[in-house]
């Protein structure tokens, strides 16, 4: 059996591709758990500054693999509903917690829990065969892999509410309109390499301040001002220590352009 999830590098960016076309990469638990734990070791890898996340085939992930759900109902297992803390809700955390920019290339199809995969990268880009659907309600179910936390704040709870309830597909153009995606390209072929050329960008910046800013926005969206500058406060002293930090004002008074280490 080939590998439910094939991890590649260039450079410091690593490209996780969910691998199981032939079932439109839906989620069964080989491929969570492989993916929950390639997560957690980027995560901690320092070398490892930009990541793409994307699926093998025709469609980036479709969500839950149902007919592995089904097997699990008819035979009384638990696996259906202990999945979500298990599996996804961690997922979830290493996703939104991740120190370093996340770049989403959403080829096809991003359903259910694929789409709440997407749906926490920092960066989302589509080309013409691209559509969303938070299909939860179509199959009786609510919302999970953080769909109810990261909708909301990238199109507004009212928005939110229409898609997750009516749980009609938005195309590539509207999801485009609505900020589901960052960056629309003209072609299919295309998704993948401009992707990994933004994250490649992205893993030339300054990684430490690239994940202060992520934790802040993941603070200071739920919280009150005195939270959020607390947390400002606490991010610009780790930034303020870094040798990014000083060498890129060096490079400012200097005028030159700044090159950065992640360190």
């Amino acid at each position: 059996m080939p590998d439910p999830l094939l991890v590649a590098r260039d450079g410091a960016v690593v490209t996780l591709t969910l691998n199981r076309p032939e079932s439109l990469n839906s989620l069964d638990v080989a491929l969570k758990e492989a993916l929950l734990a390639q997560l957690r070791a980027v995560a901690g890898d320092r070398t490892v500054r930009a990541v793409v996340l994307t699926g093998a085939g025709r469609a980036f992930c479709v969500g839950q693999d149902l007919r592995e759900h089904a097997t699990q109902l008819d035979a009384g297992s638990s696996g259906p509903l202990s999945t979500v803390r298990e599996h996804y809700g961690p997922i979830v955390q290493e996703l939104a917690g991740m120190p370093k920019p996340v770049v989403a290339a959403v080829n096809g199809t991003a359903a259910g829990a694929g789409a709440g995969l997407a749906f926490l990268a920092d960066f989302r880009v589509g080309g013409p065969s691209t559509r969303f659907l938070t299909a939860f309600a179509n199959v009786g179910l609510a919302a999970d892999t953080g769909v109810s936390w990261s909708l909301p704040r990238l199109v507004g709870h009212a928005r939110a509410t229409e898609l997750l309830l009516l749980a009609e597909p938005v195309r590539a153009a509207e999801a485009d309109r609505l900020g589901l995606l960052t960056r629309l390209v003209d072609t299919d072929e295309a998704v993948l390499p401009a992707a990994g050329e933004l994250a490649a960008r992205l893993a030339a910046g300054p990684t430490i301040a690239y994940g202060q800013l992520k934790r802040e926005l993941l603070g200071g969206d739920g919280g009150g001002l005195a939270a959020a500058l607390e947390l400002e406060a606490q991010a610009q002293a780790r930034c303020g220590a870094t040798a990014d930090h000083r060498d890129a004002t060096a490079a400012f008074l200097a005028k030159q352009r700044p090159q950065f280490t992640g360190r």
